[in-house]
């Protein structure tokens, strides 16, 4: 049993419709990995440099536009958080863009069946 043009046409925008979706939302998600790779960075970075000052060295942390002062142990506590967040959030996002990117390669293989049947 053959299926008309028409629905193989309608088939495959809907189709090349979701891969062209899915493709942009790959891209949108390797740049928020990319930011919270970079943010990881320089997280760990700060408290590298922390970790060569004495427990009772005073801080100071950027509130908007004023300075609050801060125990570096609280720091590196609030510093340990972030980068527990972060981690987090790069895993979430690097499953995100592999079940992205297998949608965008499913999507390529059936409109190559339906080419290739058609």
């Amino acid at each position: 049993m053959s299926i008309p043009n028409e629905a193989l046409q309608k088939l495959a925008r809907e189709i090349e419709g979701q891969a062209l979706a899915a493709q942009q939302q790959i891209a949108i998600a390797r740049t928020q990995m990319a930011g919270k790779q970079r943010e990881q960075r320089l997280t760990k970075l700060t408290l590298s440099e922390l970790s060569s000052l004495p427990d009772d060295t005073v801080v100071y942390e950027g509130v908007g536009k004023m300075f609050s002062s801060l125990p570096v142990t609280d720091l590196r506590k609030k510093l340990d958080s972030q980068t527990k967040d972060i981690e987090s959030d790069v895993d979430k996002l690097s499953k995100r863009l592999i079940y992205l990117e297998t949608t965008h390669k499913n999507s390529r293989d059936h409109i190559e069946q339906m080419l290739r049947k058609g």
